[in-house]
């Protein structure tokens, strides 16, 4: 809280947010604003709420404190940014940005929010520094949903890939020493990997089967396609990380593609001259770095897995596994946060409501993340033999029982939220019952 002290107005609404957060990461059955005030003492939501909803402070700038000291602590760090997005479901499109969309986190196409997350992965931390909420184009141009809402005028519509660009640009504007860019197939587009490479980063992304890729002989290649040209004794078995089960190990091939991606110095040199001739020029143009084409597969059902591969420089085939292999890292911090912080718990409709749960909820999970780097840096030498790595869930049972102040169960304070909540559904039933009341009498 020292770091984003700056960004607030007043002291109570700083002593609130610390309140806020510390609540996150309690021993709670569900997170949002009733049940994080009934176990910090409050009595009654109120002071939450208008935390997240009308307190005066600056949660993009907050944002920004906790991203450089994540950077501080990542320093001399070999750093990959990872992008990949979350949804949440919805009962309603009066949330903000929630509509009718695809989303991995329920399985398939529903009524949910979906937000890009980045998230800078090293080989002992992970902790997600940005996020940025998609909206959908009908949303973005509901000028009536966006006023109820309280949408910003500057916000509109992007694409997700656009999204993860402004969100890699800035974290490094911060500070964040970076080498890489990994994504989805979502984030295989040639606009967001030119724009990677403006950033002076390699990128490491996801491409379909039927992805079309230029080998050395100027020939296109449908990707499912193109790996028939690798021979057998060419697969190479490397080792991609340790599960549950033991180490994880596939098979991996790569061969050599032109580059379709290199940035253009100056736009403006460019305008005049025909695209296609432009395109062409671009597919094959000699340039410095290694571009490559990149399969997986598994060693006992054969599927395959294929990304695209671009570094400044030379590269080995551990190196550019390990960049890939990071990329799935982002998912462990998806649960990481969703399941000790309450990230997909807060039931908020507006967009400064969703922006500051979700800055609350991303500095406790940074809270974690940097305190388990920590105690791994620094373990005493002469600790215990024979035990495993501190693991994050072992670690918020330790902050529970040593450092956080135990919900609050006394027995008037249980009674009176009783009383409260029943009494608030009360109104509501009563509210809805008038409003049905209304509508059959027009």
């Amino acid at each position: 809280m020292t770091a984003v002290a700056g960004c607030f107005a007043r002291r109570e609404t700083r002593a609130t947010a610390a309140e806020l957060v510390a609540g996150l990461l309690l021993e709670l059955d569900t997170r949002n604003c009733w049940t994080l005030a009934q176990a910090l003492g409050h009595p009654g939501p109120h002071r939450l709420q208008h935390l997240l909803s009308r307190a005066l402070f600056d949660h993009d700038r907050a944002r920004e404190e906790i991203a450089r000291l994540v950077a501080g602590e990542l320093a001399g760090q070999d750093v990959v940014l990872v992008a990949d997005e979350t949804g949440d479901a919805k009962s309603s499109t009066d949330c903000v940005g929630a509509g009718r969309q695809y989303s991995g986190a329920i399985g398939g196409a529903g009524l949910c929010q979906v937000a890009v997350h980045l998230t800078a992965v090293t080989a002992t931390t992970k902790v997600i520094i940005d996020r940025a909420l998609y909206l959908p184009a009908d949303w973005a141009e509901d000028e009536e949903r966006r006023e109820v809402a309280g949408l910003p005028e500057e916000i509109g519509f992007a694409t997700k890939p656009q999204q993860a660009l402004s969100m890699v640009a800035g974290a490094l504007t911060i500070g964040i020493q970076a080498r890489w860019f990994a994504g989805d197939e979502v984030y295989c587009g040639r606009d967001l990997r030119k724009g990677i490479r403006a950033l002076g980063l390699g990128y490491t992304v996801g491409i379909a089967a039927t992805y079309q890729v230029t080998d050395g002989a100027g020939r296109r290649w449908e990707a499912r396609k193109l790996i028939n040209k690798v021979r057998p004794e060419q697969w190479m078995r490397r080792q991609t990380g340790h599960g549950t089960k033991g180490t994880r190990e596939y098979d991996w091939a790569w061969l050599d593609v032109r580059p379709d991606d290199t940035p253009v110095e100056n736009e403006n040199e460019n305008e005049n001259e025909n695209e296609n001739e432009n395109e062409n020029e671009n597919e094959n143009e000699n340039v410095a770095g290694t571009s490559v084409f990149v399969a997986r597969r598994h060693r006992y059902t054969g599927e395959v897995s294929y990304f695209r591969y671009w570094s400044p420089g030379s590269v080995s085939l551990g190196t550019l596994v390990e960049v890939i292999a990071r990329r799935w890292r982002i998912e462990e911090t998806f649960q990481l946060a969703k399941g000790f912080t309450g990230l997909d718990q807060g039931q908020v409709t507006c967009w400064n409501s969703w922006m500051r749960w979700s800055l609350f909820s991303l500095i406790a999970a940074a809270v974690l993340a940097l305190t388990l780097a920590s105690t791994t840096t620094h373990t005493h030498p002469a600790g215990p033999a024979g035990l495993t790595p501190l693991t994050c869930p072992e670690l918020v049972r330790l902050l529970r029982a040593l450092v956080l102040p135990p919900p609050v169960h006394d027995r008037d304070h249980v009674l009176h939220w009783t009383a409260w909540r029943r009494r608030h559904q009360a109104i509501a039933t009563a509210c809805h019952e008038q409003r049905h009341r209304h509508h059959d009498q027009l």
